[in-house]
């Protein structure tokens, strides 16, 4: 049985995506719903990550009603669905699936006391829900006019019973709605106007259910105000609009404090403007009121905005006039970027403990903050938070002895993942994100404990060391060796308008007060050298915060590989340390080359290793690294053995260009003690296992499944004579095999429990290279990455009999002729050379333009009749009749080397004797 360690993913930006209830925080993280406990002591994170939906989650509701605790979510599937706890209580279930809408789902309010809930969606609808017998069925859909796009709701029930909904969205004002009883239907009464932008985010403050007690609606809009809107019990008339006006009537942007009326038409409430709250610098997301049972008596409003600080607002009790009195995060104007200069940055969401003794904020990054409130100190202290990648993880690579785990995606950054050791708890947690880039990442792989490799959308990759802050804090709280080398940097940082990160030097506090501004430079704004705030994160007793792995974590960049002509498609490291195989995506033989570097000077391994034709999407050596192993999208692998003279180049060994019938997708080699055995996974749905002999390579196994093979990974030792085989297809199943030392027959076959796998392709798998007990059942760590934007460590079981045999196909052999190029004529090398072509070419280019200017020159002197103009033309006329000639020549050239173009390319590829032994050699006039 499977059990699910730890579970690291991003949280969605979008202001209605996350909720929090005592004992539980849900948020989108992609297409997942993933539940936390941020009270836990133990800082396990998240423990579960739910699918059903297709696509990312934009809102999530709980609601804790009579029927028990219900998770209400929205996507831009356009779909909502409704959870439900299990039976165990664990964990949660989609019970019901609501399709009503026709675009996407951006907004859910509810009220847990009467089991209602409203939807807004892109269709410009706002539909109302009943939840009843753990059923919800549609009570109303309101179409909003003028029509715009709900971007936020919120519900209240005043004391008469009546129940007022406020909608607002890509517009400047606030409807507000509402019914009177049951079985009446939601109707337009007050339109609020005032904002300048649109309205983010809404929320009722109802301290009291007395009819008698006033109710706040606070709105934050993208003009980065916050307004105040007073329902006050009136019996008075209010001079307003007739409801059949209210849609259509013009919108005034002066402070007005006319009041509409809003309730049954026996219970009326005035509503007003009460206050206009100014103090942050960007766009406010969300606004929030405290809890009724939280630690001040009056009302407290939380804001989030995307000048990287959340406030909170309240009315002062003597003057009442509303003040901020805490603000928690940064000054923006200090940090650059704002929305208006297209910047992504900020807290999207501002979140109330349920106790009111805390808050959580969700960051550009993905990543969650969390403050808790100390009475003794009367301060706000920052606590441990969550952080994961927002996009794909494409690659993850262990450390050589196991201590950490490096992560890579398409949100451009790599993170380090480590287990935070102290007495009585182990947890997972991010370390260091020592790259953040400008290009969608990769691949990665791990050279040494201190330093590794990555790939991205660009022609290189780049190489990275381990900074001494970084080092100490692993020793001090994940118990791993410390370097012994002294010449590890202490930090790293980005240059403005660069994307390699430049080895600083961390300054001592006392330097770094005695020089605080030198030469008209500011040396507290992060540069270096470096301030005593990287310094003090060697004395951290937590992992580190948000802020700390956003800017003081970077690993300094060490070197630069080049060769490659377009964007680098996979790496792979030996186990020595001493090399890199790399790759690029390719549409041709000339780009899907395999590049070697070594790592001493960092020098390229010349010449490239040409085989594929296509890009090659994994590459591996062998744990003596004696061979090295590519597959490829033209559904060939190769074998590349080390040569025996020179330690650094390799050779071709075997190959099969026909290993699957469609592309290759991933490769891994098993432990040594089997001899040397490989797994190739394919789009064609199959997993195949070879084994190299006497030159050659067998297919001794063949496991199929019902979905594209993405991953695959044999386990790095035996156990108990037997071996495990791991593979991820891309439906997002990964799959546990057992097979026998001696015969690789299969012993057990299991298939991890859907709670426990990704709900997207399956990118990559690794298995933790630690030394494990020997036992009758598969014991390990391993690591899955995924297109859902999870990533998951570890997942520890056992694969016993109980589980059953697999179907393996038949036994499939095939010869293979091993074929070095060296071997081929001097004629067959030299066939067709895209060089000479390239030559050539350039030849009759200029030829053609020395005739333009000799015949330019024979019009001009013509005009002035001299006799040398005649010699001059019949000059002219020889030399266009031999680039007549020439051409000619030309296109014989090319026809020829378009009719062996194919016949060329499969001898190179396949090493076929009878390729070899007819050589095409040009005609000499074409040469």
């Amino acid at each position: 049985m499977a059990t699910l360690d730890f579970l690291a993913a991003g949280g969605n930006r979008h202001p209605s995506a996350a909720d929090w209830r005592p004992g539980l925080m849900a948020f989108g993280a992609g297409n997942n719903l993933a539940l936390r406990n941020p009270e836990d002591e133990l800082c396990r994170g998240i423990t579960a990550l739910l699918s059903a939906h297709t696509d990312t989650i934009n809102a999530v509701k709980i609601l804790d009603g009579h029927t028990g605790r219900r998770i209400i979510t929205g996507s831009a599937d356009r779909t909502i669905h409704v959870w439900k706890a299990t039976q165990e209580g664990s964990t949660f279930e989609s019970i019901q699936c609501l399709t009503e809408h026709q675009g996407s789902v951006n907004v859910l309010s509810g009220l847990s006391d009467s089991g209602l809930f409203a939807s807004g969606s892109a269709d410009g609808t706002v539909n109302v829900w009943s939840i009843a017998d753990s059923e919800a069925r549609l009570v109303q859909s309101i179409s909003l006019k003028p029509r715009y796009l709900p971007l936020t709701s919120a519900l209240v029930q005043l004391g008469d019973g009546t129940v007022l909904l406020a909608v607002a969205g890509t517009s400047n004002r606030i409807q507000l709605y509402a019914r009177s009883g049951d079985a009446a239907p939601f109707e337009l009464q007050a339109t609020l106007a005032g904002h300048e932008g649109w309205v983010r985010s809404l929320d009722f403050n109802m301290r009291s259910s007395d009819s008698e007690t006033d109710i706040i609606l606070a709105s934050a809009s993208q003009d980065k105000y916050i307004r105040l809107w007073r329902l006050h019990r009136s019996q008075e008339p209010a001079y307003g609009l007739e409801p059949s006006d209210l849609a259509s009537a013009p919108v005034r942007k002066s402070l007005s404090n006319m009041a509409h009326q809003v309730g049954a038409a026996e219970h009326k409430y005035n509503v007003t403007f009460e206050a206009l709250l100014i103090g942050h610098e960007d766009w406010v997301y969300t606004v929030r009121w405290a809890p009724s049972q939280g630690r001040l008596a009056t009302s407290t409003l939380l804001s989030a905005s995307a000048d990287n600080s959340i406030a909170m607002w309240r009315a002062d009790e003597k003057s009442g006039v509303w003040i901020c009195e805490t603000r928690l995060g940064e000054i923006s104007a200090q940090k650059g970027s704002t929305t208006a200069t297209g910047s992504t940055g900020g807290f999207w969401i501002g979140l109330w403990r349920p106790d009111g003794l805390g808050v959580a904020s969700l960051g550009r990054t993905g990543s969650w903050k969390q403050w808790a409130y100390h009475s003794s100190s009367d301060s706000w202290l920052q606590q441990m938070g969550i952080s994961g990648h927002t996009k794909e993880v494409q690659a993850l690579a262990w450390a050589p002895d196991g201590s950490y785990l490096l992560s890579t995606g398409s949100d451009q950054t790599t993170r380090l993942f480590a287990e935070w050791k102290r007495e009585g708890s182990l947890s997972w947690h991010e370390f260091a994100r020592p790259q953040i880039h400008g290009y969608d990442l990769n691949c990665i792989g791990a050279l040494t404990p201190h330093q590794f490799i990555s790939g991205a959308d660009e022609k290189l990759l780049r190489v990275f060391n381990k900074p001494r802050v970084t080092d100490q804090l692993l020793s001090n709280l994940c118990g791993t060796k410390g370097s012994t080398d002294g010449e590890l940097p202490d930090a790293a940082n980005i240059p403005v308008l660069g994307l390699s990160n430049k080895a600083v030097t961390v300054a001592r506090d006392d330097d770094v007060a005695n020089s605080t501004v030198k030469d008209g430079y500011d040396h507290d704004d992060a540069s270096p050298p470096m301030n005593g705030t990287r310094n003090a994160a060697v004395q951290l007793d937590h992992p580190p915060f948000e802020e700390h792995l956003a800017r003081h974590s970077l690993w300094p960049e060490h070197e630069k590989l080049y060769g490659h002509g377009y964007e680098i498609s996979t790496a792979a490291c030996s186990n020595d340390g001493m090399l890199v195989a790399t790759a690029c995506k390719a549409s041709s033989i000339d780009h899907a080359v395999i590049r070697l570097y070594e790592c001493q000077e960092w020098r390229e391994v010349k010449p490239p290793l040409t085989a594929h034709s296509l890009t090659v999407t994994s590459l591996s050596f062998s744990p003596d690294d004696r061979y090295l192993l590519s597959v490829s999208r033209d559904r060939g692998w190769f074998v590349f053995e080390r040569g025996q003279t020179d330690s650094k180049a390799y050779n071709l060994y075997c190959n099969n260009t026909k290993g699957h019938s469609r592309m290759i997708l991933d490769c891994s080699w098993a432990p040594k003690d089997l001899g040397y055995v490989f797994a190739t996974a394919g789009r064609d749905k199959a997993v195949r296992v070879w084994r190299l002999a006497d030159g050659k390579a067998e297919c001794v196994r063949t496991e199929t499944t019902n979905a594209a093979v993405t991953a695959v990974a044999f386990s790095m030792k035996l156990d108990a004579s037997n071996v495990t085989l791991a593979f991820g297809t891309e439906e997002g199943n990964v799959h546990i095999v057992r097979l026998d030392a001696d015969s690789l027959g299969v012993l057990s076959s299991a298939m991890l429990d859907q709670k426990t796998v990704p709900s997207g392709a399956v990118n990559a798998l690794r298995w933790r290279p630690i030394h494990h007990d020997s036992s009758d059942t598969i014991q390990g760590q391993i690591a899955v990455a995924s297109d859902d934007a999870s990533e998951r460590r570890t997942l520890q079981g056992s694969t016993s009999g109980a589980a059953g045999k697999s179907g393996w196909n038949g036994l499939a052999k095939q010869s293979l002729t091993d074929f070095s190029e060296s071997e081929a004529s001097p004629g067959f090398r030299s066939f067709a050379s895209p060089t000479l072509l390239c030559w050539d070419s350039i030849h009759y280019v200029s030829q053609f333009g020395l005739l333009i200017i000799t015949v330019v020159e024979q019009v001009l002197a013509y005009q002035e009749c001299s006799v040398l103009s005649y010699g001059r033309a019949a000059g002219a006329i020889f030399t266009f009749m031999a680039l007549v000639l020439t051409m000619v020549s030309l296109t014989s050239h090319i026809r020829t080397y378009s009719r062996y173009k194919e016949e060329y390319r499969l001898a190179r590829l396949c090493g076929s004797p009878e390729c070899v032994q007819k050589p095409v050699i040009l005609p000499e006039s074409s040469r």
